[in-house]
């Protein structure tokens, strides 16, 4: 089974293979089926998002608990939370949000 990594080496393929035309001529499901799409499985980008989310639940759970909890609290902590939230809210977006070329 071969292996391709987007549409474009398909085509290449498809354009230069004799062989693979003709299958594609006789049963398109088939001709198909013998490719297998290779995406890129990259650990780092899993454990970033997992960390950005953990982040984001972890301030939320913080102001939480800390607004149940009866203290006062000093409006630094707050800014400090706020800017840790919106930080990783924003990488989070930007990490998942298609590429566009």
């Amino acid at each position: 089974m071969q292996k391709i990594k987007n549409f474009v080496e398909f085509q290449k393929e498809l354009s230069s293979n004799a062989h693979l035309q003709q299958e594609f001529k006789d049963d398109p499901v088939k001709a198909i089926q013998q490719f297998k799409l290779s995406l890129p499985d990259n650990w780092v980008y899993r454990v970033v998002v997992g960390s950005l989310g953990l982040a984001i639940l972890t301030v939320i759970a913080g102001v939480i608990l800390l607004s149940f909890s009866g203290k006062t609290i000093d409006a630094t902590i707050l800014t400090l939370f706020t800017a840790i939230a919106s930080g990783s809210v924003g990488a989070l977006a930007g990490l998942l949000s298609p590429a566009h070329k």
